[in-house]
């Protein structure tokens, strides 16, 4: 009886130990981040300079990071305009949809990329199904391919 007192005591006691230490490495955490303790315009501002990509990757860098730039839809705005540059309908569509700016973003990203492509011309001179790189493809609609279709035939 005696050995069980004294390893529950030493377990208590350690427990209380990773207890402290888990305390301490939060606190210190919540020191560093400026997230919490600066004033949420400044928070604002300051991921607003972020480009898409800095900004997807500071989203997981921490929980309240990563709460701050999903809740923040403002952050996302710019950026979504940056893509209605080249899928306009689409954003219009998501935007009467009630979709937030991220959620968007978020949809329209790759397929902005992928038709940028096709409208700039990038793919007028393949042959045949095999010469398309197959790793940029994106499902479209067809009204998205409506568009690519005029601006071959333009070309």
């Amino acid at each position: 009886m005696k050995k069980n007192s004294k390893r529950n005591h030493s377990s208590r006691v350690s427990d209380l130990e990773l207890n402290s230490a888990d305390a301490e490495k939060e606190k210190k955490e919540r020191q560093n981040n400026f997230v919490e303790l600066l004033p949420p315009e400044v928070t604002f501002k300051i991921f607003s300079q972020l480009d898409i990509w800095s900004l997807c990757r500071a989203s997981v860098t921490c929980r309240s990071w990563n709460h701050t730039i999903r809740h923040s839809d403002a952050l996302w705005k710019p950026h979504c305009l940056t893509v209605r540059a080249v899928c306009q309908r689409e954003i219009d569509d998501d935007l009467e949809s009630g979709y937030p700016w991220r959620v968007i973003l978020l949809r329209n990203y790759q397929k902005s990329k992928v038709k940028h492509e096709w409208l700039s011309g990038r793919y007028s001179n393949i042959c045949s199904p095999i010469s398309l790189p197959e790793k940029i493809m994106y499902p479209m609609d067809a009204d998205t391919w409506g568009e690519i279709l005029e601006a071959e035939l333009e070309r």
